[in-house]
């Protein structure tokens, strides 16, 4: 039962973790940076493209999802 309330006690602090990421680069970059990400995700090809190579420069997935949500 403890395994359990830590796994979601953390699913809970990445998720949380991940909104605050989301609304501070909204704030930083604002409509500049949505109208930049969506003339590159325009396509479901390049949006799948350009998300695989920005993972692979930073190396997280998780903060290039944060980008694109």
């Amino acid at each position: 039962l403890m395994i359990i309330f830590r796994i979601l006690g953390g699913l809970a602090l990445f998720l949380y973790g991940i909104y605050l990421l989301s609304e501070g680069l909204q704030k930083a970059a604002g409509r500049k940076l949505k109208v930049i990400l969506e003339k590159l995700t325009d396509r479901p090809i390049k949006g799948i493209l350009g998300g695989a190579l920005i993972t692979a420069i930073i190396q997280s997935s998780s903060i290039t999802t944060v980008t694109l949500v």
